[in-house]
Formats: structure tokens, sequence, C-alpha cells
């Protein structure tokens, strides 16, 4: 066996998306890290990162945290739709299960209120010690991060409708303090009482309102794409996180950065090459170029588009053709940056290749099946019954390949019937095709298994992949793909790319990296 030599494209990503993040007791900044399923304390002094609640454990999907007045950690565990209380000795307790897709939660004194992100969601005040829930108001377009005002109210946005509103804890008639706010997903005051409102678009926009004079507004434009949430320090320093690149980025009111935690990528599930080289990755919120640093010095690679969702990718000619698991098939033109919906309402659609005719071939991974999309996009079955389908390859003759990770096994589709080609392969995911050889990744064992397209014959070319996140370990079903009528959690997927001069690149997601893997010399 020719041993393979692998080379990272960018750096690992410490915090692999970074969500609701706030300031504990011990003065570290507590960050919830949806995606990853854990939630890590940082120094804010030494960017030092420590797991405090691994993937491992009862919670989930933590997309928003607070502390009480006693030092308890509350967290909203958005998919399960659970809301959790850690003591300051590390026990977990239950707060209640009744609320649908918790996400913004925030504490006043030793009172705990939480919202919800869909569609007339509501905002409710929890009883940790016991009682039922309190609901203050209903009808909110996707609540998300909220913070009590100077004026003792609780200010959250409404993401949908772009707005900022406030309601007495006590309750009351709710009021809009804010209209026409550059895509809202997060309310925080400083220690001055200035209302921040953070932008989840792609500039990384930061309005500031003054709510005590003439509600005028000033933008402060980061450069931090995807921002989710942000927190103050005793000394009024701002930091924030980024639900698209992860990390922890102290953002100073003139606009200037400085890196904390370096970003990077949040998966990432599918890679490609196109012809002229550029690597790009799926990493669920956008899609991103790994060999392109950002240029900001965070440590982020650069984003060519912020796509919530995408996970499948490969690219033909000048585009780039992207599925995704809550459904979708796309075509992105990086030239003009125009998208164009190919299909929709598929189950779990995932790996995607390109026919040499512009026919997309899609693994259909919920519905077992394996699709074409022609240029019409009319949508045909090409191989149905599978398993659990994940990923698709063809090869220079134009058979298409399928690689199944419950079957353990890569089937060729002769005549729309699946045949096996290679079986106990653990759990193969990514799958590419180079020369008389097909390559897929093990996610299973953490291998890579080169295939004989001829003979079926299997040996493993690599080992101690960095593939396979932390949350497979969890106990339990996998969070819901769907909660509520809105994406829940998309599960992981290692996607694997044939580069013209023979190297192979893989979607090393237990690290957020790309690797190149070459023979070596």
């Amino acid at each position: 066996m020719t041993p393979l030599r692998g080379e990272r494209l960018n750096p690992p990503n410490p915090l692999q998306g970074s969500n609701g993040v706030a300031f504990g007791p011990d003065g570290r900044l507590y960050v919830a890290q949806f995606l990853a399923g854990r939630i890590s304390a940082v120094d804010p002094a030494t960017g030092d990162i420590e797991v405090v609640v691994p993937a491992d454990g009862p919670v989930r999907s933590p997309d928003d945290l607070a502390f009480g007045a006693d030092g308890s950690m509350y967290i909203a565990d958005l998919v399960p739709g659970r809301v959790w209380r850690r003591g300051p000795e590390g026990e977990f307790s239950l707060v209640s299960d009744e609320v649908k897709v918790p996400n913004g939660i925030t504490c006043v004194g030793d009172r705990l209120f939480v919202n919800e992100m869909r569609m007339n969601g509501r905002l409710l005040e929890l009883f940790p010690g016991g009682g039922d829930p309190v609901v203050l108001t209903d009808g909110l377009a996707f609540g998300n991060a909220m913070q009590r005002g100077p004026d003792g109210c609780l200010y959250y946005p409404h993401m949908v409708s772009r707005q900022v509103w406030r309601i007495p804890p006590d309750g009351g008639v709710p009021e809009v303090v804010a209209e026409d706010v550059h895509d809202p997903v997060a309310v925080r005051f400083d220690q001055g009482g200035v209302l921040h409102v953070l932008s989840r678009g792609p500039e990384g926009i930061v309005t500031r309102v003054d709510l005590h004079g003439s509600g005028s507004r000033s933008l402060v434009t980061s450069g931090v794409t995807g921002l989710d949430n942000a927190a103050f320090d005793a000394e009024n320093r701002m930091f924030v996180s980024s639900f698209a690149s992860g990390g922890i980025t102290e953002l100073h009111p003139d606009g200037r950065t400085r890196t904390l935690v370096p970003r990077g990528l949040d998966g990432p599930y599918g890679v490609t090459i196109d012809l002229g080289g550029t690597v790009y990755a799926a990493d669920h919120y956008r899609v991103a170029r790994p060999e392109h640093p950002a240029g900001d010095g965070s440590g982020d690679v650069a984003t060519e588009l912020l796509q919530p969702f995408c996970h499948g990718i490969t690219a033909d000619g000048g585009l780039l053709h992207t599925t995704s698991q809550y459904g979708t098939v796309q075509t992105y033109d990086p030239a003009d940056t125009s998208t164009r919906l190919r299909a929709t309402g598929l189950d779990r659609p995932l790996g995607i290749a390109a026919r040499s005719d512009g026919t997309l071939v899609v693994a259909e991974t919920g519905a077992g099946r394996v699709l074409a999309v022609d240029a019409s996009d009319t949508v045909t079955v090409l191989a149905e019954g599978l398993a659990h389908p994940v990923d698709v390859a063809l090869d220079a003759a134009g058979r298409c390949y399928v690689s199944d990770d419950r079957l353990g096994a890569v089937l060729r589709v002769d005549d729309g019937e699946p045949v096996v080609l290679a079986d106990g392969l653990g759990a193969p995911q990514g799958l590419a095709v180079h020369g008389d050889a097909l390559f897929t990744v093990d996610t299973g064992q953490r291998r890579l298994w080169s295939v004989s397209l001829t003979t079926g014959e299997s040996r493993v070319a690599a080992e101690d992949l960095a593939v396979g996140p932390p949350r497979a370990t969890a106990p339990g079903p996998a969070p819901a793909l769907f909660t509520h009528g809105v994406p829940g959690l998309a599960p992981p997927f290692a996607g694997l790319a044939a580069a013209p001069d023979g190297s192979l690149l893989l979607s090393a997601d237990a690290e957020g990296t790309v690797l190149r893997l070459t023979p070596d010399a």
C-alpha cells in the first residue's frame, strides 16, 4: 500500500460553530455550540478553551445559555425542546420540556425567561424550583437572544419581521422599540445601557440604537459573517460569536476586531474542486473556500456564499450544485452570484454528482433512493430500496456508485438495480472515483478505503482520519432534522472529492478542516 500524506488546507476550528455566549461567575466566557452539541468556556485573557458540557451528555443542541444569581447555568436545548439547569457543582436537572424550539434565554436575578424561535412563538417565564410556565406574550416572528434592559423590560428580536420588541417581566402589552433592523438575531445592552442589535447577515452588522433620546441609530460593520450573539465584560468589552464560522471575536466600538478564538469551518460536510483548482466546502450555513484565508487575521476561510443550509456539493464547469438535507437541490453561479432552485420537497438529499450532460445525480438519504435531476429540473428515480444512501460518484463511463453507511457497502447502479461492489466497509460516506479506483470514507473506523472498480477488491488506504464528530457517542436517538416545522440538526457528513492531480480532498469534520491526501513519494 502506498501511504497517503495528509495536508490541511485550513487550520482546525477550536469552536465549530459558536452561538449563545455569556460570562460565568468565574469570569470566563461560556459558549453554546449548537452543531457540535457541547458548551465550552473561554478564558478572555488567553483564549484557552475548556469543554464544560461535552457532547455525550444530556444536552443535545445547546443554542443559548444564561447564568442565574446562584451561579447555575441555564441552557436552551433547541431541537429536543428542553431547558436545562446545570448547578454550580455540575449536576443537571430538567427545568422544562414544554417550550417549542427554545432559543433566547436570560435571567433576571433568580427569575428565568426563554423565548421560542418559530412563527407565533412565545416568551415564557420558567420556574426551576417547580411550577407551570407562564406565557408573557406570543406572536413572536422567530425569537432569539434577549436581555433585560436598563428600564427593567425584556428586549427581544423578531427575526422575520426585522423588529425589536420589549415587555415588562411581569407581563403586559409588548411594544415595538425598533423596526426595519438589519436581519436582527440578538439584542444586547452594554454596561452603559446602550442597545446593540446583531445582524445574522454576511457583513456582520451591529446596529446601536439610542433608546433614551431621539432613537437615532449607528451601524458598525464587523466583517464577522453570521453573527449570532454577544456579551459585554465588566470593562465593557464586546465579544461576539458566529453561527457560520465559530470563534470568538472582540469587537471595538469603531469596528476594529481582535480575534480571541480563531474562526473556521463549522463542519465541513461535502467538498469539491472546480476545473481551475479552487476547492469549495459545503459548511452547513455557507459555501466556503478552505484554501483562501478570510484576510482579516481571524483564522477563518473565505465565504463564497452565506447559504443556509448546504451539505452536499459538486463543481460542474463554472457552476456549483448543492444539496440541503432539509429537502432542496440548488445551483449556484459564482460568476453572477445567482442561485437556482432545482428540486424541493426531497427526503434528506445529500451526496451529489454531475453527469457530462449536466444531469445531476443525488443520493436521497431519507427515502433510500438515488435520483436524477435533468436540465429542465425534472426529477426521476434511478434506484430505490437502499437502506441509507449517503453519497454518489460517477466513473469515466458514467456509471453511478453509491455509498450506504448502514449497509457498510458501496453499490453500483446497474439498470436501476443497486448491486454490491464492496462491503465490510464500516460506515462509508464520502465517495470519489479516480481512474480504476473508488475511494470512500469510513466514519465508523475513521479509515479511507480504496476499492477496485473492476474486481471489487478493497484495501485500507489511510487510517486515523479526523472524521466522525464526538456527537456520535451521545446516548439516545439523534436530534431530529426538523422540530415544530423549523430546521433542527442535520447529521454530519464526511465528504470526499478527487482532484485532477490524483490527490483526494477530505472533509475532516472532527476538526473542522479539509485535508488533501496525496501519495507519499
